[in-house]
């Protein structure tokens, strides 16, 4: 190729490149404003937002007509019972005397009978009258009263309490009136930093309405309840605010005010409440005679921690780890096993038993219900039916007679649906003590009611009649093994 044609094919391509630079350069002109204008308008929708009030109606927003709409189904629970004051004779008092007899003056006591009152807060969930509270609120009494905002009183009778929870669904008779009452919202819908209002009569000044945020969800705490998945909140509870209400925006139930953490007795920002789910749940389980029936797993377990999740190859901690399994439980019928960790139940992540408790507890019974599974670094969907607890083996329930140790004592066969009835682990085998005949063998030899038989002479799990007939048998001791209060407990008896 010339010179001249080098020459002109050069100046060519220097044109080309020219204008590519120039046209790059207009786009990027192009861009940049564009990017301005597009901050520019964000700029005045923020000020727009930002804004200074522009009406009397914009500076009058307010909870008002919320809490006008919501308060009426919120009451005041007064209870009445009457408790034994014991009163040591005065002589008894004096240090000269207690240097000779001590306490020994404890049969000269005189004991008084006084009437004790109570109050606390309830939601009206249905216009024919039912009412849920916290158990704690109206334990042992004797008489409860519930009043309306509208000053309208009611004698409350209780239909249903449960001790895993913490609740008790009331009823009160209105004549045919529809009463004020709130409906349900999904608690799963929450989410942290949402308004709530609680509302409830703290140390019984009357109905007071406080404003806060959900400050966190699935907490676990201390307390009477086994069943622990609170919602907490900023807004303020105090003394007298249990069994209160605990709303959204939408003036829609989402928990039930139950415990505040404080050193002082008043609200430091930092309230539980009961998920509207859980609450739910416990009305619809509410079966005949008032005994509530919720759905029972049929499997045990731990939290995954660190050192359990890098032992199964899993990335990170979470989960149940299986370890025992109830045969012929919805969990083995499903193929559930020991050493199999459970992820999420309905989608819902499971970090440690409690959390697995909670999801399986606000199901219906017969629903069905698919668990994560994990095992071996292989995840799989497992679907199963939720079925109560089984009555497997049946009761045989019979008071022991003779010459033995459990003589006058009603014994039954231990099963899942027993022990849940009476308040006891569903995984215990063996026998338990219904009721003691006072003066009889049994009561001398100190057995209570709730003592779970684990094992006679060296038959482990026996059942009623097992345990009849070892007693009876011709030998010249008894050693019986017991269980109360999670301890494990033996009894050596001689002929």
């Amino acid at each position: 190729m010339s010179n001249r044609r080098r020459k002109r094919t050069s100046m060519t391509l220097e044109a080309v490149h020219v204008g590519c630079l120039l046209r790059w350069r207009r786009a990027v002109a192009r861009v940049l404003v564009l990017v301005v204008l597009l901050a520019l308008s964000a700029g005045d929708a923020a000020a727009q937002q930002r804004q200074v009030p522009a009406s009397q109606v914009e500076i009058q927003l307010s909870f008002a007509p919320l809490v006008e709409k919501s308060a009426p189904a919120v009451v005041n629970i007064y209870t009445r019972k009457q408790v034994r004051n014991r009163q040591i004779t005065p002589l008894f008092d004096d240090p000269f005397f207690r240097r000779f007899f001590g306490e020994f003056g404890a049969p000269l006591d005189r004991s008084q009978r006084r009437q004790q009152n109570a109050l606390g807060s309830g939601v009206i969930v249905s216009s024919d009258g039912l009412i849920v509270t916290n158990l704690h609120v109206i334990e042992g009494a004797d008489e409860v009263r519930v009043v309306l905002a509208d000053r309208r009183e009611f004698e409350a009778q209780v239909v249903a309490s449960d001790e895993k929870t913490d609740l008790a669904v009331l009823r009160v008779d209105a004549a045919g009136k529809a009463l004020p009452h709130l409906s349900f919202r999904n608690s799963d819908e929450l989410k942290v930093g949402d308004l709530v209002l609680a509302i409830g009569n703290p140390f019984g000044v009357g109905q007071t309405v406080t404003s806060g945020i959900v400050s966190a969800l699935s907490r676990k705490i201390s307390g009477p309840s086994d069943i622990r998945a609170f919602i907490q909140t900023d807004a303020a509870i105090n003394p007298g605010n249990s069994g209160g209400a605990l709303i959204s925006m939408d003036g829609r139930l989402v928990g039930i005010n139950t415990a505040i953490f404080s050193n002082s007795g008043g609200s430091l920002g930092i309230g539980f409440a009961i998920p509207s789910n859980l609450v739910k749940a416990v009305i619809r389980g509410i079966g005949a005679g008032g005994r509530l029936i919720r759905p029972w797993l049929g499997a045990s377990g731990q939290t995954v921690t660190a050192d359990i999740a890098q032992s199964l190859g899993m990335a990170r901690p979470t989960g149940v780890l299986v370890n025992d399994i109830y045969e012929g439980a919805s969990a083995w019928n499903a193929g559930i096993r020991p050493g199999d960790v459970i992820l999420a139940v309905n989608g819902h992540e499971v970090n440690d038993p409690q959390d697995l408790l909670y999801r399986v507890a606000t199901l219906p019974i017969g629903d069905t219900v698919v668990l994560r599974i994990a095992n071996a670094g292989v995840t799989r969907a497992v679907r199963l039916a939720l079925a109560p607890p089984p009555e497997v083996p049946a009761r045989a329930q019979r008071e022991l007679a003779g010459e033995q140790p459990l003589a006058g004592a009603v014994m039954a066969n231990l099963s899942p649906a027993l022990a849940d009835e009476l308040g006891l682990d569903p995984f215990l085998r063996g026998v338990v003590v219904m009721q003691i005949r006072r003066g009889s063998h049994a009561h001398r030899a100190g057995f209570q009611h709730g003592d779970v038989i684990a094992a006679v002479n060296g038959l482990t799990t026996p059942t009623v009649g097992e345990i009849d007939g070892a007693l009876g048998a011709a030998v010249d001791l008894w050693r019986i093994n017991f269980q109360r209060d999670g301890r494990t407990r033996t009894l050596v008896f001689r002929r």
